[in-house]
């Protein structure tokens, strides 16, 4: 295309082809580590991939999956990743460790995580502290699913080390665990949370997929997904970073106005565990928890703080610029740029 049809295009459509789009970013191929993509709390994700969202906004994205937050997170310490699509806390987490990371678009409003038992071993289950010296599953040691669990057990009055902690995943392999019962308790996320409780191998003790009882458990608004990365990337990408706050607000709005046959269509088979109307049940019961336009909540900060405070005596003490963990500044510009979706 010359110079002057090219020109003609943009005036016509207001809109760049994706390869002159792509000559504006400063990273047009990059990779984003998650940890456990199956899950509905990254269903953002999976929508802006699946959807073609990144490709519009002139990116050649790579999702790797791993066993657990966590471990995207290390992915992206190591340099083997650019961004985290992962748990909004450790942003505050690695503030205290010295690594200046940063969220810049939000997918969950709320954790989505939930505690429950296992009837099998625990049939006689009748407070938290009844969790003492048993073994609870995790997606991953360190994820935002043992944090949780360290939070509501800290409110009983139990330390972490009053529990075993076994990362099962966030498939089958967690499903299995808790069946065979090799764990007596597990904080996960859907679609395993509702294919467990549908089959009664499950008791629900807390449910953060509610995002009122979320702030109750919580004290506070308590941002969840996010895409996040190191300062030093966005300040050198930072039309990267814009193109990649689009493409996720777009796939907020979409969810928000989706129905359970959008979504069944929108997301690759293998995320439905092999029952459709178990996918179904379980993104109903988590959309009120997903972000409806990626705005990340200014109390959002504060409270994750204090989540880890409560069983960090040393990041309690810390002095955190808790300011510096988020910025809102691309998704007000994706929201103005996409004020529909």
């Amino acid at each position: 295309m010359q110079r002057r049809d090219l020109l003609a295009s943009v005036l016509l459509t207001g809109a760049l082809p994706g390869w002159a789009l792509a000559q504006s970013l400063e990273k047009p191929r990059l990779t984003v580590a998650v940890g456990g993509k199956n899950l509905l709390y990254y269903l953002p994700l999976t929508v802006a991939e699946q959807l073609g969202y990144f490709k519009a906004e002139g990116l050649d994205v790579t999702i790797v999956d791993f066993a657990g937050g966590s471990r995207a997170l290390q992915a992206v310490v190591g340099g083997s990743a650019d961004v985290v699509s992962g748990a909004f806390e450790h942003t505050v987490n690695m503030q205290f460790k010295g690594q200046r990371m940063r969220a810049f678009v939000l997918q969950g409003a709320a954790p989505q995580i939930v505690l429950g038992i296992n009837p099998k071993t625990m049939g006689g289950y009748k407070t938290l502290a009844d969790l003492k010296g048993k073994k609870i599953g995790v997606t991953a040691p360190g994820s935002s699913t043992n944090v949780m669990l360290n939070f509501v057990l800290a409110k009983a009055g139990l330390k972490p080390s009053d529990v075993s902690v076994i990362g099962v995943g966030t498939g089958n392999g967690a499903v299995a665990a808790m069946r065979s019962g090799q764990i007596d308790a597990m904080s996960n996320l859907d679609p395993v949370i509702t294919l467990l409780q549908r089959s009664g191998d499950l008791k629900i003790i807390s449910d953060t997929r509610i995002v009122a009882e979320s702030e109750k458990v919580f004290g506070g608004p308590m941002p969840a997904a996010c895409l996040y990365a190191m300062q030093s990337f966005i300040n050198s990408n930072p039309n990267t970073t814009q193109a990649l706050a689009n493409a996720i607000v777009r796939a907020d709005k979409w969810i928000r106005n989706a129905g359970a046959a959008d979504i069944i269509k929108a997301v690759p088979e293998s995320f439905l565990m092999g029952d459709r109307a178990v996918y179904i049940d379980a993104f109903l019961a988590a959309k009120g928890a997903l972000s409806p336009d990626g705005m990340i909540p200014d109390k959002g900060a504060q409270t994750a703080f204090r989540a880890l405070a409560s069983v960090d005596p040393e990041l309690a003490a810390a002095k955190l610029d808790l300011s510096a963990v988020y910025t809102n500044d691309f998704v007000k510009k994706a929201n103005a740029k996409y004020p529909k979706g």
